[in-house]
Order: C-alpha cells, then structure tokens, then sequence
C-alpha cells in the first residue's frame, strides 16, 4: 500500500461525506463524487468511477435515506442501497482496494431490550431497512477487504438530519411533540468520520490485518429517545446558540403515524469495534456539544 493512498468518497455533499473530506483531507489523494457527478441508481456509471479513479480506499457515504418515502420508491431505495454497494464492492475486490460501506440500525426489529450484536439475526420493519440489509449481504458474498459500519440516527452541521430540523421547527414553534417510545443512539457525522479514519490508519499502517474484514457496529455511546435528544438538542442550542427553547412533550408512536414502521429499540452493540481497532466513540451527548459548536464557527 501507498503511503498517500487515493481515496475515493462517494456521496460527498451529503452529512456524512462532508465530514469524510475533513477527516481524510491529510490521508492521500481525496477524490470526492457527489450525487451531481455520479449516480448510484446507474451501475455502469459507478463502475467507470471507480475504474478511472483506481482509489486504493472507497468510502461509501451515499445512501437512500428517506425512510418512509422509500416504502413507495423501493425500486429506487434497492438501486442505491443494495445494487450500488454490490458493484463497489465487486470492483473493490477486482483493484484489491479496501471498502468502507455504511449500514444501519434499522436492519432490526427493535424487539431486544439490550444492545443488539453483530451476529443477532436481522429482521428489518421497513423498505429502507430491508435494502440496507440486501447491501450487506451483497458485500459479504463478494467478500474482498471490504468493512460494513452499522451506525444509527446519524446527524450533524450539514446536510438534513435531525438536528437541523429541531433547530429550524424549534425557532419559530413554542411547543413540540416528539415520539418518546423509539430508544437509540444519537451518532454525529463527525464522529463518524473520525472513527472511520482511525480504523483506515489501522489497517492502512498494518497494525489491524485487512482480514478482519466483516459487519461491525460503530455509534456513539450510550441511547435516548427522540423526545430526549431533542431536548438536550434546544439544552444546548439554547446555551451555545442562545435560542430560546421550545417545550418539547413525549408522545408514543402511535400518536405520530409514518408510512414506515421503526424498531421500539435499535441500539447497538460496539464492543466488536473496540476490540478489532481500538476505537471507540463518544458519548452522545458530547458529540452533540461539539456538533452545536460547530455550527456557530
């Protein structure tokens, strides 16, 4: 491997991809893709991608991620999440390139009221769920040195995430209802990047062998409600943003209908993480603290 590998980020201008460029600026040779110059929905598109660029790291940060709206395009949602993870990886295997591709906690049911583990049994509630997971076991069967990150309720500074949408309702609303009965882990973008980049250093310097390749789980620590992180969401934005903060009142699910079902608890389990790299994230309330702060710089 190179000392300066070329890293190939696609989904560039998306929450996480933004935050890859940051993280990987000083790694090697960055070559980020949004959506405007490659489309994940075109297979031979992606495949020339890859082949022009010959990366020797692929960072997977483009997905269909509207949950619900995916329950009536799921053609649309499988093109993106599953077929265009299976080339990636495909050509991948073909470069012998490492291949990083992001997952979710929604590959659950939500029915365990403890941390779920890498080798629990998927049983996804939802289309987008369901293609996330068809992604996985696409990457897995072609196999090569390719690593799925599973996170969960992903948010950051940019793009369109939870904490942006509290922040712009909570500025001009004095009351919010959120559902208080869906438990997770809040994972900001940053942290995510972060993460991904001291796994890449590992296995790029030798010190984790690329054989450890597989599923792994990698979120913030500790869990929350929706109700409770929009809370600590105004708590801080309230603090750091001086925005006055709205009254936020739990409500079950059944009182917030969507088209699409989500898991009663989808928290994950990273010990498996720690243990294979030595990497940990945060707590979720201080990679909150530190995704606010940013927003003011």
């Amino acid at each position: 491997m190179t000392l300066a590998p070329r890293i190939l980020i696609l989904g560039a201008n998306g929450q996480l991809g933004t935050e890859l460029q940051r993280s990987f600026a000083d790694a090697g040779e960055v070559i980020a893709r949004a959506r405007e110059t490659v489309d994940l929905s075109h297979p031979d598109q992606l495949r020339a991608v890859v082949r022009q660029t010959a990366p020797q790291l692929i960072l997977n940060a483009a997905a269909y991620t509207a949950v619900d709206r995916a329950e009536s395009e799921p053609d649309l949602a499988r093109a993106i999440n599953a077929h265009a993870p299976a080339v990636l990886a495909e050509e991948a295997l073909r470069a012998n390139a490492l291949f990083f591709h992001y997952s979710t906690d929604y590959v659950f049911d939500g029915s365990k009221t403890t941390p779920w583990l890498e080798t629990d049994a998927p049983h996804p509630l939802n289309i987008y769920g369901q293609t996330k997971l068809e992604g996985e076991q696409a990457i897995q069967q072609i196999g090569g040195r390719a690593f799925v990150f599973r996170t969960s309720w992903v948010y950051g500074p940019h793009g369109k995430n939870f904490l942006l949408t509290m922040l712009r309702l909570g500025s001009d609303r004095k009351q919010l209802r959120v559902v208080d009965d869906q438990i997770g882990s809040p994972t900001s973008s940053i942290q995510l990047a972060e993460a991904t980049r001291r796994v890449a250093d590992r296995i790029l310097s030798g010190v984790t062998p690329a054989e450890s390749a597989g599923v792994y789980h990698m979120t913030c620590s500790g869990s929350t409600s929706w109700c409770g992180f929009a809370r600590a969401i105004f708590q801080q934005a309230e603090r750091v943003l001086h925005m006055p903060a709205p009254e936020v009142i739990p409500i079950p699910t059944t009182e917030f209908p969507t088209p699409a079902r989500r898991p009663a608890y989808s928290v994950l389990d990273c010990e498996e993480l720690f243990q294979n790299f030595g990497v940990r994230l945060a707590p979720w309330q201080s990679a909150l603290e530190d995704a606010i702060a940013r927003l003011v710089l």
